[in-house]
């Protein structure tokens, strides 16, 4: 008998022992999770989310009101803008309208002074196309459109479109853009506008004086075109006004 425990308690020397926690032990575990999990949820609930900031643009772009201080408004006594343009947008809305109305006027200065000149009997030398010369041309302004050959009117509106694409362009390549703190208005095709550089000696208040100045010409003039159109389209409607 005292060999046979012997060898037994020597088999129990090479057994694999059992680790398996008890119940008790299970139990613990567990509570001890639930009370982390609560502590863990209590200190979430404690830290205050902050709301997301959008990141403010790389540019600052010309405020409304530095747009809207010029021109002075002398003749009306205030800015007129019967429709509230100025309120439906940003800034870079009404950048974008002053920019609009400084080329709108442009263009309505040009139509005005050749809509004059035609009716006044000046032309050019030569053809206008083959077989056309520009003496022919009749003196009204409507009807001297007319007589001007459809290829005639579309080189003129592909060079309008070229001049406005390549001012796009180089407002963003070789300045700064408008809409991006640039001066609404300002020409950047080469060559377009003062060739000879008389701009460049004048002080920065004199060129703010031309462009007022311009604005003001050019707001005249589409008013003067609109009058000289619906005088040529509609007879009467504007009195005193000759044929043209």
């Amino acid at each position: 008998l005292a060999v046979i425990s012997l060898l037994l308690s020597g088999a129990t020397a090479f057994t694999i022992p059992h680790n398996t926690p008890t119940f008790a032990t299970r139990l613990s575990l567990a509570d001890a999770v639930a009370d982390v999990t609560e502590e863990v949820a209590e200190d979430a609930a404690d830290v205050e989310i902050e709301p997301e900031v959008e990141a403010a643009p790389a540019y600052t772009c010309i405020t409304k009101e530095e747009i809207l201080s010029t021109p002075n408004c002398i003749e009306l006594g205030a800015i007129w803008d019967p429709l509230g343009l100025a309120d439906i947008g940003p800034d870079e809305t009404v950048a974008w309208f002053r920019h609009a109305e400084i080329k709108h006027g442009r263009v309505a200065m040009a139509a005005f002074f050749g809509w004059c000149a035609v009716g006044l009997g000046y032309r050019f030398p030569g053809e206008l196309s083959e077989g056309l010369e520009f003496d022919s041309i009749p003196s009204g302004g409507l009807e001297a459109w007319d007589a001007t050959p459809g290829w005639g009117k579309a080189q003129m509106l592909i060079l309008a479109g070229l001049i406005e694409f390549h001012d796009e362009i180089f407002h963003s390549r070789r300045g700064t853009h408008y809409l991006r703190g640039g001066t609404p208005g300002k020409n950047m095709v080469p060559g377009l506008y003062d060739p000879l550089g008389f701009a460049r000696s004048r002080s920065e208040e004199d060129l703010a004086r031309g462009r007022e100045v311009e604005i003001k010409n050019g707001r005249l003039a589409m008013i003067g075109f609109m009058g000289l159109y619906a005088a040529a389209t509609i007879e009467g409607s504007v009195p005193a006004q000759p044929p043209c």
